[in-house]
């Protein structure tokens, strides 16, 4: 049954409303999704409720990365939902002089020129940057052919132009989406902590509980490419959403799912459809099977269309000094810690409606 609540704001804000069952993953053995053992484990995630069909302001930071531009081609699709402002740009899947072109490259195809790309940091925080041109490519989007990008950066960095825009936004008016390592983010929230006021949600993608993690078996990319900036915004006191991959990694690209995007006609459709075609490569070198997880655009879909993901609110928080856990995500399912609850973590999500949704929106691109 769907939360009851009197807005979105109340339900990312009101204190712990149900510690999330590791059952709500659909990962654990059916003797353990008995009601007694639930009980045991948490509460189970509830659906999460259904939001106006009215505009929000967003920025997005990225490091494209073949998923990042998928989830991008998604919101650019939006316009009369997502008012993106600005993509921000970090160093992540690849070096930042790859990952801002790719940026741009992606902007192009979604016929978007009018958004601005700022770069931002071209290391983490304190640590050596890592990288993913095993899983990308060397260009970071290999499969589609690539151009050179039509439009240059914008001019200035990417964290003085959040510090600035969020200082001169309304309070609780700007969606701050983080695809990549959190660095930009966590660099203006350290650096101006007065523009948490202008935030109403940060979405970040990343973390795992149920599933381990996809670059070391305890975390996901995103938060062990920078895991002292994820602290920094988990820690930071405005209300933050991860899309973890206990839900992520089940919503599935298979040759089938990738046959509606080739067959749109639009050069968006065909830009998805190679893209996943060289994912499913990889994941035919690395796993022998013709399947793999897709991450980023679950961020976008949980922008528009909340109601298809599950969720509860739950203590989280990153390790950033284990030898082994580095990037980690503890989350506190069970209310160990007695910390309040800082994340709506997300682990669930209806699969079909995903992909009802993404096939919807590409299909309204050039």
């Amino acid at each position: 049954m769907p939360i009851d609540l009197a807005s979105r704001r109340g339900f990312l804000s009101t204190g712990s409303l149900a510690l999330a069952s590791v059952a709500a993953t659909g990962l654990l053995p059916a003797f353990a999704q008995d009601a007694q053992t639930q009980v045991l484990l948490g509460v189970a995630a509830q659906q999460l409720p259904a939001i106006p069909a009215t505009k929000r302001t967003v920025i997005i930071d990225t490091d494209p990365g073949q998923d990042d531009a998928i989830a991008l081609l998604f919101a650019l699709a939006a316009p009369e939902r997502l008012d993106v402002r600005a993509l921000t740009v970090s160093v992540g899947n690849m070096p930042l002089s790859v990952t801002e072109k790719n940026t741009r490259r992606v902007r192009d195809w979604a016929g978007r020129t009018e958004v601005p790309v700022y770069a931002g940091y071209p290391r983490p925080l304190i640590r050596d940057p890592i990288f993913a041109d095993d899983v990308h490519g060397k260009t970071g989007l290999d499969g589609p052919t690539l151009h050179e990008p039509r439009g240059p950066l914008a001019p200035g960095h990417a964290v003085d132009y959040l510090i600035s825009t969020l200082r001169a936004a309304a309070p609780a008016s700007v969606v701050v989406v983080g695809l990549g390592p959190l660095t930009n983010i966590a660099a203006a929230l350290n650096m101006a902590p007065d523009i948490k006021a202008a935030i109403s949600e940060v979405v970040v993608l990343g973390g795992s509980w149920g599933v381990g993690g996809n670059i070391t078996p305890a975390a996901t990319f995103n938060l062990y490419a920078d895991p002292e900036a994820a602290s920094v915004v988990f820690r930071s006191g405005v209300p933050v959403t991860a899309i973890s991959h206990d839900a992520a990694r089940r919503v599935l690209v298979t040759p089938e799912r990738i046959a509606p995007f080739r067959q749109m006609g639009n050069n968006a459709g065909k830009v998805v459809a190679d893209i996943l075609d060289s994912a499913m490569d990889y994941a035919m070198r690395r796993r022998g099977v013709k399947i793999g997880p897709m991450y980023d655009p679950c961020v976008i879909a949980y922008l528009l269309q909340p109601e298809l993901f599950k969720g509860a609110r739950v203590p989280v928080d990153i390790e950033t000094r284990g030898e082994f856990t580095s990037g980690a995500t503890v989350v506190d399912f069970r209310g160990y810690t007695k910390r309040k609850a800082n994340t709506l973590w997300v682990n669930a999500v209806d699969i079909d409606g995903f992909y009802r949704l993404l096939e919807k929106q590409i299909a309204r691109l050039p």
